[in-house]
């Protein structure tokens, strides 16, 4: 499942920019990072989105026929595949020595869980629609963060995380005919990014590497156990779908985490929005749907939201 943009970069950035300061040199207090990286970096986050779409869509395409752990499955193990030996060859034996395996079991679990959730709601819900109610994560992030992080957050914060939410309600309409309960695992999908990204500010001294390696090792051994139970025999068509999913999805992912390396989140926050219309296009163009206004208003009010919260994080930073 692609990360709900707000949340990756906001609550992610702190762990990938301890891990950044490791690896690269440097440079004197006062002075900004260059144009072409900043620019660098927003054409990566642009991309990523892109392939983060295409992945979704992807799994859409798969949950016609299939069941929703066994697509959820077919991305972890492309994603173990990938990523599992791409740690090794960065960091060798030590690509699986965690300065916090509690913490790391905690954040493999949390997403999974978001990743099962919302390949659940692609079966009832438009890819854009899911999309849109999922970037509710920044609220949950904003909720947590009180209890596990001992920030004290203010009025405007607070303010932001309620037009948010408001721009979900519109997506998701309660009470009207057009509300389904299918939305509900979108959101829950969000809860548990929110949990992860929170666990992931936590462990700001770890190496991304290895995050990203046991988080691959935990969603595919515990989505191993749910798909003995529902395996569906799998066509080749199925297969290079599966294949392709697990591509763009891991691609994505690397592409912000290289992003992170040449602007600071706060920077890259608002184009991670991109994300809505990418879905919407690709979504257009494999199924002909065309998102209702209302997902559009409530997807503008949503991204109104979250570049605020962008916009706040970055003054806090100076």
């Amino acid at each position: 499942m692609s990360p709900p943009p707000a949340s990756a970069t906001a609550a992610d950035c702190d762990a990938y920019s301890s891990d950044v300061s490791r690896k690269l040199p440097s440079r004197p207090a006062g002075i900004s990072l260059p144009v072409d990286n900043a620019f660098l970096a927003i054409g990566l986050i642009l991309a990523s989105t892109l392939f983060f779409a295409a992945g979704d869509v992807s799994a859409k395409l798969l949950t016609a026929n299939l069941p929703g752990v066994q697509v959820a499955w077919l991305r972890y193990l492309v994603f173990v595949i990938l990523v599992v030996p791409t740690a090794f060859a960065m960091s060798g034996r030590r690509a699986l020595v965690a300065a916090s395996p509690g913490m790391q079991v905690l954040r493999g679990l949390a997403v999974a869980g978001s990743a099962m959730l919302f390949i659940l709601g692609l079966t009832r819900l438009p890819v854009a629609e899911a999309t849109a109610i999922n970037f509710i994560s920044p609220i949950f992030i904003t909720a947590l963060s009180i209890p596990l992080l001992g920030e004290k957050v203010g009025l405007r914060r607070w303010a932001a995380a309620a037009v948010g939410f408001a721009g979900v309600l519109i997506v998701v309409r309660p009470g009207t005919a057009g509300f389904s309960l299918a939305a509900l695992l979108p959101m829950g999908a969000a809860m548990c990014w929110a949990v992860a990204a929170i666990v992931t500010r936590k462990m700001h001294a770890e190496r991304s590497e290895v995050t990203m390696a046991w988080s691959a090792l935990i969603g595919f051994a515990v989505l191993s156990v749910g798909v003995a139970f529902s395996w569906h025999p799998l066509t080749l068509r199925e297969i290079g779908i599966g294949v392709a999913m697990g591509l763009f999805s891991t691609i994505g992912h690397w592409l912000v985490i290289l992003a992170f390396k040449k602007a600071p989140a706060s920077t890259l926050a608002p184009f991670s929005y991109v994300q809505l219309a990418s879905a919407a296009l690709l979504s257009f163009a494999i199924f002909g749907a065309v998102p209702e206004a209302l997902t559009f208003l409530g997807g503008a009010v949503i991204a109104a939201s979250g570049l605020y919260t962008a916009h706040r994080e970055r003054l806090r930073a100076r």
